[in-house]
């Protein structure tokens, strides 16, 4: 983590210029706050990484929430994805998000509490094995130290 509170995402707390420059690479941290964001990958039907950091000398109380597979050009295509979250190496949560049918929410959300120095890995895995549909995982929360 930089010296600055800021993560992998620039030279300070939201980036170089103070703008998003990219998902981040580490726990984004500005004053008691923290978020990440994944960026978009496209769906494997082998369980991956989409989302990694260490927590510091605090503990964090947040959201992720998961963000289905969508399609840009066929916007009525969709699959079934699932999250995983593991907390230095142990699944502790899993949902399930399905942009297939119109009647299942798109988005899944995990309340958790993060315990100080402790690695955080958000893995997915679909029905889709494409480039062409696309997700994505957000984490926002507070540390409190």
């Amino acid at each position: 983590m930089a010296l600055d509170g800021g993560g992998g995402g620039g030279g300070g707390p939201v980036g170089v210029s103070n703008s998003f420059t990219g998902p981040a690479e580490a726990l984004e941290l500005i004053g008691e706050h923290a978020y990440a964001y994944s960026g978009l990958f496209g769906t494997s039907t082998t369980e991956f990484e989409i989302l990694k950091f260490t927590s510091g000398n605090y503990y964090t109380v947040g959201r992720f929430t998961c963000n289905g597979a969508v399609r840009m050009d066929l916007v009525d295509v969709g699959s079934i994805s699932a999250y995983q979250l593991k907390l230095n190496g142990t699944g502790v949560l899993r949902v399930k998000v399905d942009t297939n049918d119109k009647d299942s929410p798109g988005q899944a959300y995990m309340e958790v509490v993060i315990p100080p120095y402790t690695e955080v890995v958000m893995t997915c895995n679909c029905t889709e094995n494409t480039s062409n549909e696309q997700i994505s995982a957000t984490f926002v929360g507070r540390i409190y130290k």
